[in-house]
């Protein structure tokens, strides 16, 4: 075994790659239009917080095609500087945009900011950039997120958790095993769905968000339990399907799979706020037609330039998107929250604006600080013997 020969990466699913554009994009909207949802039953693009639950079975998916079979070439430590060099930079990038954007955000809102020692802003930075959670008494924003100056950081927690536990422990499992761990952990997923509190850590603080899997930004042992039941059964089932190579061919797969999340996506809240018809649609979408997506998508090919001209921008762009946006929103959120009298047309140019700088900036981070710093990555890095 050669351990010291850089693997070229795999060709890539177009679709798939698209696919996570799309849903990067709808989260945008959804973080926008939440502002003005009065309620998590009133949300337009009301489920959009499933794009997260999303994310990981694609992950899932596409990490078993990229490394599965490549671990008699690879080291631990080979395969966990590849997935740095792939998802740390833009980690230090989302810190340092919500860092330069964070005074931005002071108001009634968010009470911590300017509230709190320098120190410990300092200090949250730095956790930030590293992949350090933070805990409670490190909230600086007063939200109780693990990273105060970018929220959606706490999904990359997890994922760095998931991309831990494939090195030591799933990578080496049959499939048999695999299942039986999807299987506990879409248990979980139904009694988080579905209310059931099995376990008793549901808190009444979540009413609000019962019969939904909303959550998993905190380190507090419910906000733990909801991150970890979001991570497990769609990452594992990603896992199980690319091991499996169980695939779904359809014409015109990435437009028909764009539509299928839309409309999962936007589908308003079933039965109104605290139904458990809601949690069933949860549980459903995660356990049933996200994995038929992502089969659609990795069985489906792309026909004509310019489809694949607009897969390859989604996805270029898609982790970028993500990553950056959150920032922006806390500025547009406090602007709203501060402006209840300002005419409607104004509130639809901020949200506008807002949409329209954060595609900007995510872009001009992919062209002008992901792709390069990459690069220089696996150059320098990632190809030294």
């Amino acid at each position: 075994m050669n351990t010291n020969v850089y693997l070229a990466s795999k060709p890539r699913y177009e679709i798939l790659d698209g696919l996570r554009g799309v849903a990067s994009v709808l989260v945008v909207l959804f973080h926008l239009l939440e502002t003005y949802s009065g309620g998590q039953a009133h949300q337009i693009i009301n489920h959009g917080y499933l794009a997260v639950d999303f994310f990981f079975i694609l992950s899932g998916f596409v990490i078993g095609y990229a490394y599965d079979d490549r671990w008699d070439r690879m080291t631990t430590w080979g395969f966990f500087k590849r997935r740095l060099v792939r998802l740390q930079p833009m980690v230090i990038m989302g810190t340092i945009v919500g860092a330069c954007l964070y005074g931005f955000g002071q108001g009634e809102g968010f009470v911590a900011i300017g509230n709190v020692p320098g120190w410990k802003v300092l200090l949250a930075f730095v956790m930030g950039c590293l992949m350090i959670p933070c805990g409670m008494k490190m909230d600086i924003r007063g939200w109780g997120e693990m990273n105060s100056f970018n929220g959606p950081n706490w999904s990359l927690t997890w994922e760095y958790l998931a991309n831990i536990l494939y090195a030591f422990i799933f990578r080496r499992l049959p499939k048999i095993a695999l299942a039986v761990l999807a299987a506990a952990a879409a248990f979980c997923t139904l009694d988080l769905c579905l209310n059931w509190n099995v376990f008793g850590l549901l808190t009444e603080s979540r009413s609000a968000n019962a019969y939904t899997v909303i959550g998993g930004w905190s380190l507090t042992a419910e906000q733990v339990y909801i991150g970890l039941t979001r991570l497990f059964y769609p990452f594992l089932c990603g896992l199980l399907i690319s091991r499996i190579g169980k695939t779904i061919k359809v014409k015109g797969g990435f437009w028909w799979c764009s539509l299928i999340l839309v409309v999962l996506f936007s589908i308003p809240c079933v039965g109104g706020e605290g139904n458990i018809l809601n949690g069933v649609y949860n549980a459903v979408c995660i356990l049933l037609l996200f994995p038929i997506v992502v089969m659609m998508g990795a069985g489906s090919t792309i026909k004509g330039e310019k489809s694949a001209k607009v897969c390859t921008f989604l996805g270029e762009l898609s982790y970028p998107l993500y990553i950056t946006h959150y920032p922006l929103m806390y500025i547009q959120m406090n602007w709203a929250w501060s402006h209840p009298e300002a005419p409607t047309y104004l509130h639809v140019m901020v949200a506008i604006g807002v949409f329209i700088t954060s595609i900007a900036l995510a872009y001009a981070c992919l062209k002008l600080y992901d792709l390069p710093v990459r690069k220089w990555l696996t150059d320098n890095w990632l190809k030294r013997k």
